[in-house]
């Protein structure tokens, strides 16, 4: 049996998860999952603007806070904190961590290549659309290929302390320290569904041990010190779902039940790039307070191709907000909205979008939410979207006037004008599996 504990959901989640894991009872792995879609063209912008950037900044001075404990506890981590740079990400963690062997998994970053794909015939035709690539190809900002879980295994056996990919699936960093413990092949579609499912309901860290839980969620305690999951997996596929005695949260098969329906399309056909996982396979079974036991998974051949996460540049957006109070909260929030609708029309604006939202009335449910007759207060919030930067430009100019020239009671306006921001639209798209090839590569 192997421990493999996840203190990261997200980049910018809880500092101290990790930490904690680390100190408060023994692991063997800790992964951490650093990326999201977007993020990827966010650091590919810091790596044009600096060779030396391009990964998750936060992660180098982490490995280098623990550094003797993971040291003194023969502790591997794995992340995908390299994002678009990963050789940049282990040289800082070098300086954190001097004596430290770091792994890194290259390959997956396919900007370069684009027009190689294309000249090939590879459409890479938008998975939701079918666009062909081409009607964006001027635009495009980042371009990863999914990895799966044995580039990150091959890693591992380099006897590395440290390993890190880029744009690995979330799943891959659980499944790989199992396909590495255990001897797994490529073909034991049983087993790496079973490890890609205790990937999944990890990947979003406390989302499976209470966070964000549906279920009687005040009754969950202790939630300022929550515990992160563990993964107690064993050679045979079967697994336990748990997390440190005496931490906050809950880990029940309720809360695992809710992180597996996270993120999913057709339950019996879960596709990875190791695998097809086969959710309806699955069976729980509390075994004792905060273990939940997983077993009988099933799960049958990888698919011929790779998902791409392409970004690219799709134009401006900005959004503001407003605080109106009662009495007639809402009808001063509408008429604000037809004002600035006016006033935009006047100046002859267009934009792709433009849309109102009223909070404490109807944002977050719309159609069903129940009828507020008079709400003390609501927040309105106006965004728009277009090519045009100026135009999105001259738009954050015409909410905060109505301060002084708009229906009385206006309020929260004190960061001043909104922002202009670049909006970052994803493409999703397939690319023949034998075009992507990593490469392992040691930093010492």
């Amino acid at each position: 049996m192997i421990r493999i504990a996840n203190g990261q959901g997200f980049w910018g989640d809880w500092l101290e998860a990790p930490v904690r894991l680390v100190e408060q009872g023994p692991i063997d792995y800790l992964i951490l999952d650093y990326l999201a879609e977007v993020t990827m063209s966010i650091l590919q912008k810091q790596k044009e603007r600096d060779p030396n950037l391009g990964y998750a900044s936060d992660f180098p001075p982490l490995i280098g806070r623990l550094k003797d404990k993971l040291r003194a506890g023969n502790i591997k981590v794995i992340a995908n904190a390299g994002g678009v740079n990963p050789v940049a990400c282990a040289r800082a963690v070098l300086q954190q961590a001097p004596g430290f062997k770091v792994a890194v998994i290259t390959g997956d970053d396919v900007l370069g290549r684009m027009d190689e794909f294309l000249a090939k015939g590879c459409e890479m035709r938008d998975m939701d659309t079918g666009e062909p690539i081409s009607t964006i190809r001027s635009r495009v900002l980042s371009a990863n290929a999914y990895i799966g879980a044995f580039p990150l295994a091959e890693a591992l056996a380099t006897g590395a302390d440290v390993v890190i990919a880029g744009r690995s699936t979330d799943t891959a960093l659980a499944l790989a320290p199992m396909i590495h413990a255990f001897g797994w092949g490529p073909e034991d579609w049983n087993h790496l569904a079973a490890g890609t499912i205790a990937g999944h309901i990890v990947e979003c860290g406390a989302q499976c041990t209470g966070g964000n839980c549906q279920v009687d969620w005040r009754s969950i305690p202790d939630m300022a010190n929550i515990g992160y999951p563990i993964i107690e997996a064993e050679s045979g596929g079967s697994f336990v779902i748990t997390k440190h005695a005496g931490t906050g949260g809950r880990v029940h098969s309720d809360t695992v039940k809710e992180q597996l329906l996270y993120e999913l399309g057709d339950p019996a056909h879960y596709i990875t790039p190791d695998c097809v996982a086969d959710f309806t396979s699955i069976r729980l079974e509390d075994i004792g307070p905060d273990r939940v036991r997983v077993s009988g998974i099933r799960g049958s051949q990888r698919p011929p191709s790779l998902k791409l996460s392409i970004s690219y540049a799709a134009g401006w957006k900005s959004t503001g907000t407003l605080v109106y109070s009662s009495p007639q909260a809402l009808e001063k929030a509408q008429a604000a909205d037809q004002i600035v609708r006016t006033r935009l029309a006047n100046l002859g604006l267009r934009f792709d979008e433009i849309q109102t939202e009223y909070f404490g009335v109807n944002a977050c449910q719309g159609g069903v939410a129940p009828n507020v007759v008079e709400p003390p207060e609501v927040q309105l919030r106006i965004g728009v979207r277009g090519e045009d930067r100026k135009s999105v430009d001259r738009f954050t100019r015409e909410l905060i006037p109505l301060v002084l020239n708009g229906p009385p009671g206006a309020t929260g306006f004190g960061d001043g004008r909104p922002a202009v921001r670049e909006i970052v639209a994803y493409w999703p798209a397939l690319i023949p599996r034998e075009e992507i090839q990593t490469r392992v590569e040691v930093i010492e």
